[in-house]
């Protein structure tokens, strides 16, 4: 694993998902390649950005050097390009576990779902935490040069690697902070010239609020002397009316280390009792982090503090359920030295919270408003983790729900949806509540048996088959005054509705059922609760049904799967006595053949209602029997 030199030099192997991620770099990525200097500017701003926030504390850790700052020089005949910055810079083993390792779990998670579009994928890559590595995309070799604050000149650290799977760490002299010294490729001298760092750094990197400085060239040459390129001011401090759009999605794709544009942002500065800036940006896709997997993790928001960064603070800042957002909050009235306990029962911050809330949900209504395509990007992207605000924020339910989107039977196809205010304006004469059908996945809700009558009467039903729509109903039991009615449970009276059909007719239809009824009840026994005449029902023999405060059959499976106990409840049997099927257990003398087409007809309603069969060797003999016997 390490072998060691007559000095104090160790050669060490990376991890096997640096190493993955380095092969993916250094052979596969072609596209996008000078984006490596976006990555390098931004990880020695935040070097900057936290020597700032310690040195509130420990005044000495800048050393009689506290102007901070970003240097970029190159030497064409050495063909290298030097990053330097005099921020925090790390010790030894910081430098092992952030460049030797990956902690990331989205790194992970980045190397999982990488398809045959290797190109396409690797585009990614800066969604992942490894900025550091895109230095491999135009060197074959990379020197990092770095010392702690406040530790010995003599603790300083030198790191070589060429990117083939081992690097070589070393002990030597260095002054305070990290230089990243880049060994060029042939073919990438353009990022040896002075005229096309300046136009990358104006790009991509223009907004960062320390300096970036590049040698003042004279005859065609670098001076000793250095001149500032980029405005140095962090960009949510400046006026809207100077800021083009081009500056805010630069600002966005530095900030959230992301290549596509952001979908739409915010950008407010709120005076009185308390005083602060916002900026918060809708991105367009879902990035590749612990966001998804996970709610422990969440870097969305940065929080500064009169323009000194203090900490990613998502979690204070914003609920989880809009931990899709992306941005910053500089406040003038917090205090300096704040910690994570602190901002956890602060009163400003919360005041601050509930502005992002509303400013992220304003955002929204607009999108949703002006540009009904970008809102169902949104939806397909960020839909599910908003379904969450129904459960966790109360207070702003009705506004998240109004956000909502869902199938229906009116829209054409599971990526057309359609808000409840519009199905609401759809309803016709007579229907009361907002029907519903929650099932495993949209062909199954859409071909769901217990929505029939309904279908044949016009009326819309939304499908549910994402996993979070039967616990997020459990929570939005109404909606604009009109009750939320799952389809499924409870006896279905249609008579309100235009079309309801002949009362009296039903009446007559249950009373001669009444044979049939009784004979399955004695066949199947305790497999159902109760059989009964349904009005659900037109084309389908058979369905499922429970009664109205069951935990729906979908919520069930979604508890099992997940290693809870879910309360067992025995499903009611509804069935169409005009079906042939059901005529045919009616006519049939022979009570073992009646049984066994009784169970055929209990197992069909199981299928349709997304359950597994006890017995799924039984139920082919049962149809077989029924295919040969017609």
């Amino acid at each position: 694993m390490e072998t060691m030199t007559e000095t104090t030099a160790q050669t060490r192997k990376f991890e096997a998902e640096v190493a993955q991620v380095l092969h993916l770099v250094t052979h596969s990525l072609y596209s996008h390649k000078e984006i490596f200097l976006r990555e390098l500017v931004s990880n020695a701003s935040d070097a900057c950005d936290k020597l700032r926030f310690e040195a509130l504390a420990n005044p000495a850790l800048t050393e009689g050097d506290a102007e901070l700052r970003i240097d970029i020089h190159f030497d064409a005949e050495a063909r290298t390009l030097t990053l330097r910055d005099n921020g925090i810079g790390m010790g030894r083993d910081e430098v092992i576990e952030n460049i030797g390792t990956i902690a990331r779990s989205g790194t992970r998670r980045f190397l999982e779902s990488l398809s045959g579009d290797a190109r396409k994928d690797t585009q990614l890559i800066g969604q992942f935490g490894v900025g550091f590595y895109s230095a491999f995309i135009v060197a074959d070799k990379v020197t990092l040069i770095t010392r702690r604050a406040g530790s010995p000149a003599a603790e300083g650290v030198r790191w070589d690697s060429d990117g083939s799977g081992e690097y070589t760490i070393d002990a030597i002299e260095a002054p305070r902070g990290t230089s990243v010294v880049l060994h060029l490729k042939d073919g990438e001298d353009e990022f040896l010239g002075a005229w096309k760092l300046r136009d990358l750094i104006a790009k991509y990197s223009d907004h960062i609020a320390f300096p970036i400085r590049l040698p003042v060239q004279k005859d065609g040459k670098s001076t000793d002397e250095f001149e500032t390129v980029n405005h140095a001011a962090a960009l949510w401090t400046r006026p809207k009316s100077e800021l083009k759009d081009e500056d805010y999605q630069g600002f966005y794709k530095s900030l959230a280390h992301d290549f596509s544009d952001a979908a739409t942002w915010t950008h407010n500065r709120v005076e009185g009792s308390q005083s602060y800036t916002l900026l918060l940006y809708l991105p367009s896709k879902p990035p590749f982090d612990a966001m998804f997997s996970g709610r422990e993790e969440r870097k969305g928001l940065k929080l500064y503090i009169r323009r000194v960064f203090i900490m990613d603070a998502s979690e204070q800042l914003l609920p989880s359920y809009l931990r899709f957002m992306r941005g910053v909050v500089d406040s003038d009235d917090l205090p300096l030295n704040v910690s994570r306990e602190i901002l956890q029962d602060n009163r400003l911050v919360a005041q601050i919270r509930a502005a992002c809330v509303k400013r992220t949900l304003d955002l929204l209504e607009k999108l949703a408003n002006d540009d009904k395509e970008k809102f169902q990007a949104f939806v397909d992207s960020f839909g599910n983790v908003l379904k969450e605000g129904i459960a966790e924020d109360g207070a702003n339910r009705e506004r998240i729900a109004k956000l909502l989107r869902f199938a229906s039977t009116a829209s054409e196809g599971q990526a057309r949806t359609v808000s409840l205010d519009d199905y609401i304006a759809r309803m016709p004469i007579g229907q009361e509540p907002i029907y519903y059908i929650s099932a495993d996945g949209y062909g199954a809700a859409k071909g769901s048996p217990q929505i029939e009558a309904l279908r044949a009467r016009n009326v819309e039903v939304l499908l549910m088959f994402d996993r979070i729509d039967e616990w997020m109903l459990g929570y939005l039991s109404e909606y604009g005054g009109k009750k939320l009615r799952n389809v499924a449970k409870g006896d279905l009276d249609l008579d309100a509705l235009e079309g309801g059909g002949d009362k009296q007719a039903r009446e007559e239809a249950v009373k001669a059922a009444e044979p049939v009824i009784a004979k399955l009840k004695e066949l199947l026994g305790e497999r159902v609760r109760d059989v009964r005449v349904s009005q659900r029902l037109t084309d389908s023999p058979s369905c499922l049904v429970l009664d109205e405060y069951d935990m729906a059959s979908h919520m069930q499976r979604l508890m099992r799967e997940a290693g809870h106990d879910a309360p067992a409840s025995k499903p009611i049997l509804e069935i169409n006595p005009q079906h042939a099927l059901v005529q045919r257990i009616e006519a049939e003398a022979d009570l073992t053949r009646a049984g066994e087409f009784s169970l055929l007809l209990f197992e069909q309603a199981q299928l349709m209602d997304g359950a597994q069969l006890g017995d799924p060797a039984g139920f082919v003999r049962r149809v077989n029997a029924l295919l040969a016997a017609a």
